[in-house]
């Protein structure tokens, strides 16, 4: 975009310097209008909260906790839920709070009953895997130990 707006102001230059002043003038005004006229981006999904505030809708918000913010965010993508994720500290235990927009408030409520109905699986530490892993090996050589080793050798002749 920048490289855009630097090619048109020098294209505007070099024309310029063509043209008398009055009709400089007149073009720069056109140009200044049409940039006025231009909407600003709309920002889809997660968003800062100054983004979320421009775009004209009333807010509302809600708590959630530190550990569910990763799983909130993909089930909140996939219901296309506009909001901004916001650390309160004032308080002694940090609070993160959701804001969205309240048109989107339907949405945010199915958002949340497949969220909280979707377990978040939480994998095991390494070094209790590692644990886990040595007592099922313990496990494993007692079991053949116990095992009796009978070994016949059958020739397959008889007398």
């Amino acid at each position: 975009m920048q490289e855009e707006v630097t090619g048109k102001s020098v294209a505007l230059i070099v024309d310029g310097a063509k043209m008398s002043e009055q009709v400089l003038e007149k073009a720069l005004k056109a140009y200044l209008d049409a940039q006025k006229n231009k909407q600003p981006k709309i920002y889809r999904g997660k968003q800062s909260l100054k983004h979320l505030a421009q775009q004209n809708a009333g807010l509302a918000n809600i708590e959630i906790s530190d550990k569910n913010i990763k799983a909130f965010t993909q089930v909140a993508k996939k219901y296309h839920v506009d909001f901004a994720l916001k650390k309160d500290t004032t308080a002694e235990k940090p609070r993160y709070l959701v804001f969205f927009k309240s048109r989107d408030a339907d949405a945010i409520t199915a958002a949340f009953q497949e969220f909280t109905a979707k377990k978040v699986l939480r994998k095991h530490s390494i070094r209790k895997r590692l644990v886990l892993a040595k007592e099922k090996t313990r496990q494993q050589e007692h079991r053949q130990l116990d095992r009796e080793k009978v070994k016949t050798k059958d020739r397959g002749v008889e007398l």
